[in-house]
């Protein structure tokens, strides 16, 4: 229980996280020496997961484990953030229990991990006889101000929404409990360019469902988190964002030098390394992103020559309303170690829009601050 996990956390130490070779392995330089740690949360946490970044660890209650220590959490700009999604459900249920939260202060906690049909909620809370069940969600992507959720693909999270929004149309009372671990956040949004099909059955369901978003602030003991506002939800802005059009960031890998005929451009060299491709879609964004990742297909952009050759990293779609291509082409520009002159700008006055890297972007701070810059932060004067 609560009680528990609060003696758990005296034992807490410092150290750097060094790389995550999978989604439940970090390994953390702990006073000098490589610990493989636990990674209790299984999401993606790109905006986080920096090289040398301060991580906080406790020691497993098993000292046999193959992974001694867990991670508790990790810092962003100085603050402390939660990571371990057990004791996320671990804050909600004493946040409940103190009536801490705006709104929910007369509910009490009756019951966690309740099962209703094949599904199982996080907690049922109870007024008399009245009873509400209560989906719990951590969130730990957040822009300057803002948070959005999920930060990858979750059908398990969809299915519960829909779920919950069915049985409010029952009669039954359900919600949702955002916990935003970043004490700067005043808004939030379902991240629509991660995952759309969560964020339209979020748009849904939201007026059927009694859900909040709280922000919370920690320090680096983990003890007991301080609440700190609900976030606003600017519904706005999704209706106009979330739709299958906008800009991207193609990620590849090419393993060694090489030289390349792109089309009618003839032969043109390319350094090993990784590249990051601009692009833009005006309809269809998430099949020209599953486009590009194929090998097998009818060649007719510069990158098409190119993904023959190379590795896929990753896509990022950023779905706007608004015209960015040559804003983020420019913007990565800026951060990488060099450009491939006339490659992807044929139809514009770009130089390129086709950048290297020495490293793994995806593991590069300016280059998620890009990512992050376009997603959520240029939302702040329509919030």
């Amino acid at each position: 229980s609560y009680v528990r996990y609060f003696m758990e956390m005296k034992q807490i130490q410092k150290g750097k996280f060094i790389d995550r070779p999978n989604r439940f392995i970090a390994h953390v330089d702990l006073d000098g020496q490589v610990i493989t740690c636990h990674m209790p949360n299984p999401g993606r946490m790109w905006e986080l997961l920096f090289k040398g970044t301060i991580v906080y660890v406790r020691p497993a209650d098993n000292p046999k484990r193959k992974t001694p220590y867990d991670v508790v959490g990790i810092e962003r700009d100085g603050v402390p953030i939660l990571l371990d999604t057990q004791y996320n459900n671990d804050t909600a249920a004493w946040l409940v229990e103190n009536h801490l939260i705006p709104g929910w202060e007369e509910w009490n906690l009756v019951r966690r991990e309740v099962t209703v049909g094949d599904s199982r909620f996080d907690l049922l809370l109870g007024k008399g006889e009245e009873r509400f069940f209560v989906e719990v969600k951590s969130c730990t992507l957040f822009s300057d101000d803002g948070a959005m959720f999920p930060d990858a693909v979750t059908e398990r999270g969809r299915k519960h929404i829909l779920e919950l929004a069915s049985m409010s149309e029952k009669g039954i009372r359900t919600g949702v409990l955002f916990l935003v671990h970043w004490d700067r956040a005043r808004w939030f949004l379902p991240d629509y360019h991660t995952d759309p099909n969560f964020a339209e059955a979020f748009y849904e369901a939201a007026p059927r469902l009694d859900w909040k978003a709280l922000a919370l602030r920690w320090d680096s003991s983990f003890s007991r988190p301080e609440p700190v506002r609900l976030l606003t939800y600017p519904e706005a802005v999704l209706t106009a964002e979330n739709h299958d059009s906008g800009d991207y960031l193609f990620v590849i890998r090419i393993a060694d030098d090489t030289d390349i005929a792109i089309g009618s451009k003839g032969i043109m060299h390319f350094p090993r390394g990784y590249y990051v491709y601009t692009g833009s879609a005006k309809k269809n964004l998430a099949a020209r992103l599953a486009r590009h990742s194929r090998k097998r297909k009818k060649f007719h952009w510069h990158i098409d020559y190119l993904r023959q050759e190379a590795d896929v990293i990753a896509a990022i779609p950023i779905r706007t309303s608004q015209d960015l291509e040559h804003e983020l082409a420019g913007a990565v520009e800026v951060i990488s170690d060099w450009r491939i002159d006339g490659f992807g700008c044929t139809d514009c006055h770009c130089l390129s829009h086709l950048f290297g890297f020495t490293e793994n972007p995806i593991h590069y701070r300016p280059f998620i601050q890009i990512v992050e810059d376009f997603r959520m932060n240029r939302l702040k004067n329509r919030i």
